[in-house]
């Protein structure tokens, strides 16, 4: 076969009879497209482009009609051909890790990626049509190679990235759905993992596909990769995922140690991910479980709130499973537990926080910890009625999420310690009482409809909190209610005082 030259014609024409040339004609044209792709640096660009319009010519050529067949022996290897093809196209539109400044070759990626996808996507056609053929028994067989390198690389340009256009993510979006199609998969995750028992599915060939590039030397190359894996992790779920822990669980942590906030939040996904899918037996086996416990609790440390708020909620759904090894005898206090720990951080943290979002965030999150904890949560009742207090005297923006959950927090808190509740009466009283002035009184863009639901809220902490006091607390605002000259504020007393009733609430 003659090498490449002139672009008069592509390199396998003259090879054979027109019209027929023999098929092993075919696998030197692959070949030789592969050695293009293969080419020395100098030449490579060039190279590159002339086997693109090679390899789309070829896949014109009427001889590419029985690639999937399987009817010939002498296209047996094709399908590793195929396979190696699809790697090279991929490998020739990955985005490439580049110094910052220097974006501007993500416009030739998105139009490297157009024009791979557009070959994957008539390869893929000659797949559909060979499996309506009576001749075609192993298409199946011929497709495996091809089948992980093409979804990778759809999903890498489907997906929104600073490498992608939205030519180029319609085009590898296209390239997806054939794929399904063609693979005779209802979804990506019927794809991944199989779309019935007897079906092995190919989640780890993927796995394997990427895993040379999740290592901790190279996963940074290429900024794609981590993405691939995160989205297609995402569409694995429990009972399939348990049996991919050893593969999955090593680059998730890679991912979420990294310097970049961005890459923290995509690994602490990832993590969360297993938590929810990976059953605690298995989690709880080699101290893994105790190992994403510490990945995630380090990054409490740090003052990003979209990452505080992903760890926070990861951590709440690993305390379950953490606390299966606990075993309480009952001769003894219980001992204290990850959630604890964790609480215990974050009420530290709360205290001197000045800066909104982080403040929402912590906030958003307490009335799960103190549900988690029940009536455990009597081991942090100073610090968190310091936190409580302070949080309710700062204006939270028109929304007020910060104070509506510390008022779901009370809430909760007086639920679950009212024992503990009478001593500190006076001060959550006068929190409380200053919390409906404050709020009746402003004049702020706060809509009519905040408002209200702080005052409801506030209410019902009261009336929790007479109930908790035996009363009390309806004794003290009778002598204020008179006096009261705020009509709102005189309604929320009037109301504690028609719905208390003087009885110790019970635990719950």
């Amino acid at each position: 076969m003659e090498p490449h030259g002139p672009r008069e014609s592509p390199p396998w024409e003259g090879s054979s009879l027109p019209g027929a040339w023999p098929s092993s004609a075919l696998g030197q044209a692959f070949s030789q497209i592969l050695h293009q792709f293969a080419g020395q640096e100098s030449r490579r660009g060039k190279a590159r482009s002339a086997a693109l319009e090679d390899l789309a010519a070829l896949l014109e050529a009427k001889e590419c009609d029985r690639l999937f067949e399987g009817s010939d022996a002498s296209l047996r290897g094709m399908p590793e051909m195929l396979g190696q093809v699809a790697k090279a196209l991929g490998k020739y539109a990955a985005p490439a890790e580049e110094p910052e400044g220097k974006g501007d070759r993500h416009s030739e990626v998105a139009e490297k990626a157009a024009a791979v996808a557009l070959l994957f996507l008539k390869l893929l056609r000659k797949v559909e049509a060979a499996k309506s053929s009576l001749v075609c028994p192993a298409w199946k067989t011929s497709l495996r190679p091809l089948a992980g390198h093409v979804y990778v690389f759809a999903v890498t340009h489907s997906l929104e990235q600073s490498w992608t256009s939205p030519r180029s993510q319609e085009v590898a979006g296209q390239v997806l759905a054939l794929l399904l199609q063609v693979t005779e998969c209802g979804s990506v995750a019927g794809f991944l993992h199989g779309e019935n028992e007897d079906e092995k599915g190919r989640f780890t060939a993927i796995m394997g596909l990427l895993k040379p590039d999740l290592t901790k030397d190279s996963w940074k190359n290429n900024p794609a990769t981590k993405y691939v894996f995160s989205w297609t992790l995402q569409k694995v779920t429990r009972p399939w995922l348990s049996q991919h822990l050893e593969r999955i669980l090593p680059p998730s942590l890679l991912i979420s140690d990294d310097y970049q906030t961005e890459n923290k939040i995509l690994g602490v996904h990832c993590l969360h991910h297993i938590v929810l899918n990976v059953p605690a037996a298995d989690l709880l086996q080699y101290n893994r479980a105790q190992v994403i416990y510490h990945a995630l609790f380090n990054h409490l440390y740090t003052r990003e709130h979209h990452l505080i708020q992903a760890v926070l909620l990861g951590l709440l759904d690993l305390f379950p499973i953490l606390e299966k090894a606990l075993h309480w005898k009952g001769d003894g206090a219980r001992p204290t537990t990850h959630c604890d720990e964790v609480l215990q951080l974050i009420l530290t943290h709360m205290e001197p926080e000045h800066r909104l979002l982080l403040r929402r965030t912590y906030a958003r999150n307490l009335p799960a910890f103190v549900k988690r904890l029940g009536i455990l949560t009597v081991r942090h009742l100073k610090r968190l009625e310091r936190v409580i207090i302070g949080y309710l005297e700062v204006y939270d923006g028109p929304e007020e999420e910060a104070r509506l959950k510390i008022l779901e927090t009370l809430k909760l808190l007086l639920q679950y310690t009212w024992p503990r509740v009478s001593c500190r009466l006076v001060v959550l009283l006068k929190a409380l009482l200053r919390l409906l002035c404050d709020v009746a009184r402003d004049a702020s863009l706060t809509p009519e409809h905040v408002k209200s639901a702080l005052l409801e809220e506030a209410t019902d902490c009261l009336v929790l909190l007479d109930r908790c006091a035996s009363g009390r607390v309806k004794g003290l605002l009778a002598k204020i209610s008179h006096s009261c000259e705020d009509s709102q504020v005189g309604n929320c007393i009037r109301r504690v005082q028609q719905l208390s009733e003087g009885a110790p609430c019970d635990a719950t």
